[in-house]
């Protein structure tokens, strides 16, 4: 069985799989699999559906990780082709799902097809999953909890995010930095603007925390890892009136932190800043902090010595190790395996006329393909 990977690129744009509709394109993906001879198992959780596909029952075990849901259209009247129309005109890919991943996951199931025809010394496992773009609870996460419950693992794993940066396979990420939120709730007591000594303003004590959580230098990068960096997501008062003090103002916070923190190290520093501010402006600040990710890093070794030569061999030119950009399904696969990511590149993910060259596909497609071939003829325990 061949798969042609442009063409199931375009097929699963079709499916209106919109975070957390499946729309069809795992479904898709099932079959497919199945009928190449991969054992699918369906794995839900939360009302999100994923997919479990494994071809051989030996070790060693390689990995394919992505996801098949995505963001909003937007205004679906500016885009040049239907977003979901799945259309190639002269060499390109249109639709929402071309780039961010629906072209990579065609990549390594066509790829991964093609390497089983004849049998493999080992077996190859393909996680895709409905709930990357959204909370990312029941997605990635609940496939690898079956994997545990049910003794699966993967020994390398490749997630096949858009990872180049300007120009096809001159960027794979080894790493993430790590992510966290949190919101503040700052309760003072309304009151008439001209008796402010009868009121007890929020926003005052509010907009000194942010001061203070923005103005302070948390590292200066690391030896993998850019600085890190906070900003201010949103603030919130809900006022209408220009002569009131509110009762109250929120505001959130990200920071994406390099692995000279962690998440508890800085909640702890947040809650620190919260305590001192309350103190002084007598205001209380109610804090939520949610820990989205950890950062990690995939140490140099033969495994991403190998992933850089098949790079190397099919595009001509030599990745950079980056660990650069969002969170991605990689953060929770790390915990069970080395894992680097590998994909197109990023220029439209998440845009309107999101879009990618029919030959960069193959082109991905053929990397899959050279490195797989690789890692079952060497089989890297690093």
């Amino acid at each position: 069985m061949e798969v042609d990977p442009v063409a199931l690129a375009a097929q699963l744009i079709k499916c209106p799989s919109v975070t957390p509709s499946e729309g069809g394109a795992i479904s898709l993906l099932d079959s497919i699999l199945a009928k190449a001879g991969f054992s699918c198992t369906r794995v839900e959780r939360g009302g999100i559906q994923n997919l479990y596909a494994r071809f051989g029952t030996e070790g060693p075990v390689f990995g394919f990780n992505g996801h098949t849901d995505v963001v909003p259209v937007g205004n679906e009247a500016d885009w040049t082709h239907p977003p979901f129309g799945g259309i190639i005109a002269d060499g390109i890919l249109w639709g929402r799902g071309a780039t961010d991943m629906k072209s990579g996951v065609a990549a390594f199931v066509a790829a991964a097809i093609e390497t089983t025809r004849n049998g493999i010394p080992g077996s190859i496992v393909i996680m895709i999953t409905g709930d990357e773009e959204g909370p990312a609870k029941d997605g990635t996460v609940a496939i690898l909890d079956w994997m545990t419950e049910n003794g699966e693992r993967i020994d390398h794993c490749i997630v096949g995010e858009p990872t180049s940066l300007e120009t096809f396979g001159d960027m794979v990420k080894v790493g993430r930095r790590g992510s966290i939120n949190a919101t503040f709730t700052a309760k003072g007591i309304q009151g008439h603007v001209a008796y402010p000594h009868r009121a007890k303003n929020p926003i005052t004590a509010l907009v000194e925390l942010l001061h203070r959580l923005q103005s302070y230098k948390l590292d200066d990068g690391t030896e993998y890892f850019d600085p890190s960096t906070l900003a201010i997501t949103t603030f919130d008062v809900g006022n209408g009136a220009t002569n009131v003090i509110p009762a109250e103002a929120t505001a959130r916070i990200n920071i994406r932190f390099s692995d000279a923190h962690t998440g508890d190290s800085l909640t702890k520093w947040i809650n620190g800043m919260v305590k001192v501010v309350t103190e002084e402006t007598d205001v209380v600040i109610e804090t939520t902090v949610s820990i989205s990710g950890e950062s990690f890093l995939t140490d140099a070794g033969e495994f991403t010595n190998l992933l850089v030569a098949a790079l190397e061999k099919t595009t001509g030119q030599k990745p950079a190790l980056s660990t650069s950009g969002g969170t991605s399904d990689a953060r929770f696969i790390t915990r069970h395996c080395p894992v680097v990511e590998i994909g197109l590149t990023g220029l439209t993910m998440h845009k309107v006329d999101e879009r990618v060259p029919v030959e960069e596909i193959r082109l991905l497609t053929g990397v899959y393909r050279e490195i797989l071939q690789r890692y079952f003829a060497e089989q890297p325990t690093s």
